[in-house]
């Protein structure tokens, strides 16, 4: 495989979620494989030197906010604690679990048995299914490829949480039992341990003969670097990190993420990181279906299992047009800027769009996940919707393109949409 082919499977993986593996496929160089007993597998990033995105936190670096991340960190170990049945194992790949028993020992663990909590579960664990976390499907829940990622050295802190984490008091089943639930789960054609012998098979270096002339702490600083511009929640200041400051080890940081796929992208004194526009062309994320187009080389890594949807793209054009293109018309927004202050109210986007209640809060669920959308909560001044963070991950190209398909939802009949039509054909 080709730099330009391992390209464009990391930014498959980072749009789209762990990619699916034919028998005897290689995972692509900087990518782990997760095999399964048919020889089947997962392809997963690793990131360099073994590091993971808690060294944001060595840094003062915010994260990507995760929804409820409390419920959600708690879910999860409820998960692993019903599904790592073997401590003297690796967590992945596990075993099979029914998702009443990890309710059970959620509400075991938080000593609560009310609706709500329920409620919080139920959305926490649809959050960790979406972006890889857990497998759920047809009450039953399996740890998924995202866990086989926890180094080895977290082991005895995972066994020691789920030592410790109580077991559920749970009447006597005399319908079906736990066995029988999971059993019934799967196809017939499917042995009765399908995760059984998964193993994890590390793939080929990515990035050693760039980092192998550095020294430890020039190196040490180009992966942090690395780190915190794909994965920190806003640009960071060039001045707190060398590898954005020298020049130097900036063409290395680079180089690193053009093997990714993605580029750096500069903001005045701060620093991201996007999809590369050429990589985003080819697996089309940079495609003219819908005013959005644009925003699948934004990079969203909270959605996992596939582009965006009608619905989705539908409420975005709506939240752009009312909390970006009005006020920049208006002369309240600078030209330039793709975040607004400005939120759109949730009664205006039920007002103007013709989709049912339920889908719109679904819409809006997976927006604010992938951090498309920002809520802004009723205070002094109205709540709503704005733009998200990943808007900060626009290159200047993906950010023409958007403005135009902006100006074409907006207002298709207009002499400027006419200009914008005319100038493509031209192309």
């Amino acid at each position: 495989m080709d730099q330009r082919q391992a390209a464009v499977s990391h930014a498959l993986v980072r749009a789209h979620g762990p990619a699916r593996l034919g028998a005897g496929v290689l995972a692509a160089p900087g990518m782990i494989r997760l095999t399964r007993p048919d020889s089947t597998g997962d392809a997963l990033p690793v990131w360099p030197d073994g590091v993971t995105p808690s060294l944001l936190e060595e840094h003062q670096v915010a994260p990507v906010a995760v929804e409820r991340s409390g419920e959600t960190r708690r879910v999860l170990a409820a998960v692993l604690k019903c599904c790592w049945t073997d401590l003297s194992v690796d967590p992945w790949p596990g075993d099979p679990a029914p998702v009443e028993l990890v309710l059970d020992t959620y509400r075991e663990l938080i000593g609560r048995t009310d609706d709500l909590m329920r409620n919080w579960a139920r959305g926490a664990l649809r959050r960790l299914h979406d972006s890889a976390w857990i497998v759920m499907d047809d009450g039953v829940v399996l740890l998924g490829p995202r866990c086989a990622l926890w180094p080895v050295e977290a082991h005895a802190q995972l066994q020691e949480l789920v030592r410790r984490l109580p077991e559920p008091e749970r009447a006597a089943l005399t319908v079906v039992g736990d066995a029988e639930i999971v059993a019934a789960s799967r196809p017939a054609e499917v042995p009765a341990d399908p995760v059984a012998g998964g193993r994890v098979e590390g793939g080929a270096a990515e990035s050693d003969d760039l980092l192998g002339g550095y020294d430890e702490r020039r190196r040490a600083e180009l992966v942090a670097a690395f780190m915190v511009v794909e994965h920190a929640a806003e640009p960071v200041q060039e001045v707190r990190f060398a590898a954005l400051r020298d020049p130097a080890l900036r063409r290395t940081l680079g180089e690193m993420l053009a093997r990714r796929g993605r580029t750096l992208i500069q903001h005045r004194d701060r620093w991201t990181s996007g999809y590369d526009d050429a990589v985003a062309g080819t697996i089309g994320a940079l495609g003219t279906a819908g005013a959005v187009a644009a925003l699948d080389a934004a990079g969203t890594p909270g959605l996992a299992r596939g582009s965006l949807g009608v619905a989705e793209r539908a409420v975005l054009t709506l939240v752009l047009v009312h909390s970006v293109a009005i006020p920049r018309a208006e002369g309240l927004l600078p030209e330039d800027s793709w975040l607004s202050p400005h939120p759109t109210p949730a009664e205006e986007l039920r007002r103007h769009t013709q989709l049912p209640i339920g889908e719109l809060e679904s819409a809006l669920r997976t927006l604010r996940h992938a951090g498309l959308l920002g809520q802004v909560k009723a205070g002094e001044e109205a709540g709503g919707y704005v733009p998200g963070p990943q808007f900060h991950r626009l290159t200047a190209a993906a950010r023409r393109r958007l403005q135009e398909e902006l100006i074409l939802a907006a207002g298709p009949n207009t002499p400027l949409a006419a200009a914008v039509l005319a100038r493509r054909s031209a192309r």
